[in-house]
């Protein structure tokens, strides 16, 4: 029996590194290319703005609460309604502005999410799902239709920059990962995350504030989604109302493959990374091979019901 245990928590764990390099094998057999440094750079840069989200993604999950499904329109609103504090014809003032108030909105997006899921007791799918749709309503109305576009310089960087021959974007990828990872390691409130996701009734008869720390999980997945916003216009070079429209489900997918638990209380930051480049080189590798979008549709749900189904029998032959 504790064979059988180990054995699944130990597949869960090391899933998306064995399909990331049964993937890697794959298309370098499959293309002459894929290996070149300009496609792995591309790929990797690819990925880095999906890597933010699903990172974004993990603390909510990690409560076990449910996915965050207004992460795509957090992303839109939040860099819409700062796009115009962020034009090159902006001041240092506004460009400061402009940045704090995308920030800022996607901490009190992320702080109604969790207040209305940890006192009102509601499901977070729901909520999140009705957050979403007032988000798109209100940002469709706001923009009726414009573009916001001659962005300032410091939002291109982000989004299309260098320092060096490294793109910004995998810089920034990797900081909010390790940030995060010591949030989630390191810090009291980051490690109440886990205890809260495993069981919310052990952690209040603990003394730990369950509220708070719901609250906290949806306000990190709010403010590194509107980060990611603000990198994701920076590399468009325009703001829309349109962006963003399934962020969510890449991300949740992302998070999933990685490990992140859909049951709480288990997140392998470390298996999202893995995560976000397998969707980023499955999109990659199938355009070079030619593979029409119904087929990488398939190909893409069946790896993502796959580390569904680890997920499943890991917890379940844990209890």
């Amino acid at each position: 029996m504790d064979r059988k245990k180990f054995s699944w928590t130990v597949l869960a764990r090391y899933t998306p590194y064995i399909i990331l390099l049964i993937l890697c094998a794959a298309m370098t057999f499959a293309t002459d290319n894929f290996l070149s440094l300009s496609n792995v750079v591309s790929v990797l840069r690819q990925s880095s703005f999906l890597l933010v989200m699903a990172v974004g993604m993990s603390f909510a999950m990690i409560l076990g609460r449910g996915a965050d499904m207004s992460l795509g329109a957090t992303v839109a609103i939040s860099s819409c309604l700062a796009a115009p504090f962020l034009r090159e014809s902006r001041s240092l003032g506004s460009i400061i502005f402009g940045f704090a108030l995308a920030i800022g909105i996607g901490v009190i997006i992320g702080a109604v999410n969790g207040a209305l899921i940890a006192y009102l007791r509601l499901p977070a799918l729901l909520v999140t799902y009705g957050m979403s749709n007032i988000l798109r309503g209100t940002i469709y109305s706001h923009m009726e239709g414009s573009v916001v576009t001659n962005l300032h310089r410091s939002v291109m960087f982000l989004g299309s920059g260098f320092v060096g021959k490294i793109p910004v974007p995998i810089i920034i990828a990797a900081l909010v990962t390790l940030l995060s990872v010591f949030i989630l390691k390191k810090m009291p409130a980051g490690r109440r995350l886990y205890v809260v996701g495993a069981n919310a009734e052990a952690a209040r008869f603990s003394g730990i504030k369950s509220n708070q720390t719901v609250i906290l999980g949806f306000v990190l997945t709010s403010a590194i989604a509107a980060m990611a916003g603000l990198m994701y216009i920076g590399r468009l070079g325009t703001a829309e109302a349109q962006i963003g429209t399934e962020f969510h489900l890449n991300a949740i997918a992302a998070a999933a493959i990685g490990g992140v638990s859909f049951n709480g209380g288990i997140a392998n930051l470390g298996g999202v990374v893995a995560g976000a480049i397998i969707l980023s080189l499955l999109t990659n590798g199938m355009n070079l091979m030619n593979i029409s979008s119904d087929w990488q549709g398939f190909i893409n749900g069946a790896i993502i019901i796959l580390a569904v189904l680890v997920d499943y029998f890991s917890n379940r032959r844990n209890r």
